[in-house]
C-alpha cells in the first residue's frame, strides 16, 4: 500500500512524554490502516527542561516501516522535522503581555521619532518648505504651516499604508513589511537549529538528539 507523509518544518509540544507520527506529519493512507500509521510512536521525551530534537524523515519511515512492514512510503513535505518541546504550556499573564506591549510601543515609537527627526535635520527640510514657500507664494516665511501640516499628514498616512495596520486592523489582506521580516528570520532560524541538530546527530549517531 502507498502511504503519503508530510512532515511539519517545526512543531511545539508540551506536557507530553511520547511522540507520535500524528504529532509531527500529515499523512494520507488507506482508511484501515490510516489510524495505526498515525499513532506510530516516533520517540519518547527524556528530559524535564526546555529542548529542541530533531527527526528527519528517515527517521519516520524506518518507524512505520517497523510497525508495517511492505507498505510503500512517500514524502511530500520536509525533510527534518524540529520539535520543540516544553515541560509545561507557557502561562503568561495578560498584565505582563499589556506591559510588553507598552514597552515594545514606547521603544518604537521613540526610535522612529528619532530616525524621522534626524533625517529632517540632515536633509534639511525646513529650509526646503521655506523655499517652496518663497518659489509658489513669493515670500520668506519660517516654518509655513501651509506646507508642514500636509506633509505631517501624508508622512502618517504613508506610514499607515506601509505597515498596512491601522488601529489593530489590516488596511489590505496582504501580509505586513514586520510579518514578512519575521517569516524570513523564522525561517533562518529554524534552518539554523536543524544544521546544528544534524552535526550533533551525526556525531552522536542517535536517531533524535536535542539542544537546549
Amino acid at each position: 500500500m502507498d502511504i503519503y507523509v508530510k512532515p511539519f518544518k517545526k512543531v511545539s509540544l508540551s506536557e507530553v512524554k511520547k511522540v507520535y507520527l500524528k504529532d509531527v506529519a500529515e499523512v494520507y493512507a488507506p482508511k484501515e490502516i490510516l489510524e495505526k500509521i498515525k499513532g506510530v510512536k516516533l520517540m519518547e521525551i527524556d528530559t524535564k527542561e526546555d529542548k529542541n530534537y530533531l527527526i528527519s524523515i528517515i527517521d519516520i519511515i524506518n518507524r512505520i516501516d517497523k510497525s508495517m512492514p511492505g507498505n510503500t512510503i512517500n514524502n511530500v513535505g520536509e525533510i527534518d522535522t524540529i520539535v520543540e518541546y516544553s515541560p509545561v504550556k507557557e502561562k503568561e499573564k495578560s498584565f505582563l503581555k499589556t506591559l510588553k506591549v507598552i514597552a515594545v510601543t514606547i521603544i518604537l515609537l521613540a526610535g522612529s521619532s528619532t530616525a524621522i527627526m534626524s533625517f529632517h535635520s540632515d536633509a534639511q527640510m525646513s529650509k526646503v518648505f521655506e523655499n517652496y514657500y518663497y518659489i509658489f507664494f513669493n515670500e520668506r516665511v519660517e516654518n509655513p504651516m501651509l506646507l508642514d501640516i500636509p506633509y505631517s499628514i501624508g508622512l502618517a498616512m504613508g506610514i499607515i499604508v506601509f505597515f498596512n495596520h491601522f488601529v489593530g486592523k489590516k488596511i489590505t489582506k496582504d501580509p505586513t513589511p514586520i510579518e514578512v521580516e519575521m517569516s524570513t528570520y523564522e525561517a533562518n532560524v529554524t534552518d539554523n537549529i536543524i544544521d546544528t541538530l544534524n552535526v550533533e546527530k551525526t556525531k552522536g549517531g542517535n536517531n533524535t538528539n536535542g539542544n537546549n
